[in-house]
């Protein structure tokens, strides 16, 4: 078949080199060399793919996003929203849990990133919770499995990058797959509440003293608010159209800042360096992935391989169409697990959104069902970058957090299933706000 040694080249290269433990943006690099050569193309392909992959306006809003994300981290914001959290809900039992959920929860929106909800709410909430009597590993899977919803708030670049993937293929709005994503964010919650409730109850873990009266709670609420309204800006701007999603980042960034800066007075110099190398650090990895999965993804479709793939699914199930989303769904998790959330997205999207849409699944829905199956990635060795946090701030090994974490894996494969086979979880609000 014409164009198939090259293909088991590209995916052979590949996956080879990934084994070897090679970061993944130099594996798709050298995978997409290495085609060329097979190919007998000119390398200056590869690197004409670069280039046109990263030269996108759209792409400032990522910088942008991730640059507010590390303000609030090193803002002081975490410990307002601890506050919050624990005057609600602290006196249930098992309280610290549901505080560090709904803590993680309202920073996740803030900071856009599960990675570094983690390492802001578990430098808080998983030594709190250990002085308390918890057990290390609930601490860790309460507060890993929690903040995986920040994948899914409207701060988070993974939401554009996917909007930016699905180029040629979708045309997906970035308003509404931030609105698509916040009902399956709720359920989310809800889910890993009830998953740290049953977990305390089964492990007779205390309460905390009496409610303190809502008078304490508002003005918890009060001392959160400023940085919780970041959300509320990047909703409330693109929906007025006052300004535009990479508009709106940039707008997350100022409000960042003068949160942090001024009406906190909670932003150190060092910390605002920090910070500044963080999110430099942090685009540049990004970016790089952009362009390079731009190249792999030209020889992807040269050879085909999403009609290929396609073919194979519908031959596995039938053409079922719940059947080929339930395959999809185990082979996003399996990729999940040994790439980055990035890479997943933009290596993935280009082969499983035209099966999905064949079958009859909307593009935006996909884009959540995508991000969720990147969020449980993060928790799955090999990889496991937010479980790998989470356990070092823990004091507590993989394999024994992995041993407890079915209620927690179970909180998050309901809300999967859910999203993929209840459309208007995900597509009920824009449908709304459209309509």
């Amino acid at each position: 078949m014409e164009g198939s040694f090259e293909l088991w080249v590209m995916c052979g290269s590949f996956v080879l080199l990934l084994v070897l433990g090679v970061p993944v943006a130099f594996a798709i690099g050298l995978s997409s060399v290495a085609t060329v050569l097979a190919a007998d193309l000119p390398v200056a392909v590869v690197f004409q793919k670069m280039v046109g992959g990263m030269q996108v306006f759209s792409f400032l809003a990522i910088p942008f996003f991730i640059f507010a994300g590390e303000l609030m981290l090193h803002g002081g914001i975490a410990e307002r929203i601890v506050t919050f959290a624990n005057r609600l809900v602290g006196h249930v039992r098992g309280g610290l849990g549901m505080s560090n959920v709904l803590g993680c929860t309202l920073f996740g929106g803030v900071a856009g990133s599960p990675l570094a909800d983690v390492s802001a709410m578990g430098s808080v909430m998983i030594p709190l919770m250990k002085r308390e009597g918890y057990d290390a590993d609930y601490a860790v899977n309460v507060t890993t499995h929690a903040a995986l919803v920040g994948a899914l708030m409207p701060t988070s670049h993974n939401l554009i990058i996917y909007v930016l993937a699905t180029a040629g293929i979708a045309a997906v709005s970035v308003f509404n797959l931030i609105l698509a994503c916040l009902l399956p964010a709720l359920f989310l919650t809800l889910a890993n509440l009830v998953a740290a409730y049953a977990v305390a109850r089964k492990r007779g873990y205390p309460t905390h003293g009496a409610f303190p009266g809502w008078g304490p709670v508002f003005a918890a609420l009060l001392a959160a608010l400023p940085g919780l309204l970041v959300i509320v800006i990047i909703l409330g701007g693109i929906l007025s159209g006052v300004f535009t999603a990479t508009e709106s980042a940039a707008t997350a960034v100022c409000w960042a800042l003068i949160v942090t800066g001024i009406a906190y007075r909670s932003l150190s110099w060092q910390g605002f360096l920090a910070a500044c190398a963080k999110a430099c650090k942090t685009t540049g990895v990004v970016l790089l992935l952009i362009g390079i999965s731009s190249a792999f993804g030209y020889f992807m479709a040269l050879y085909e391989v999403p009609q290929k793939t396609g073919d194979w699914l519908q031959q596995l199930s039938g053409n079922q169409s719940w059947l080929i989303f339930l395959w999809v769904n185990v082979l996003l998790f399996l990729l999940g697990t040994f790439l980055d959330m990035a890479a997943t997205i933009l290596i993935c999207t280009p082969i499983f959104l035209p099966i999905c849409m064949k079958a009859g699944m909307d593009p935006t829905q996909f884009g959540v069902v995508m991000l969720l199956n990147c969020a449980l990635g993060l928790n799955t060795p090999p990889v496991g970058s937010t479980q790998f946090v989470g356990c070092a701030i823990g004091g507590v090994s993989v394999g024994q957090v992995m041993r407890s974490i079915a209620p927690f894996y179970g909180a998050l494969l309901v809300t999967l299933l859910a999203v993929t086979y209840v459309p208007m979880l995900s597509l009920g609000l824009p449908a709304w706000v459209g309509g």
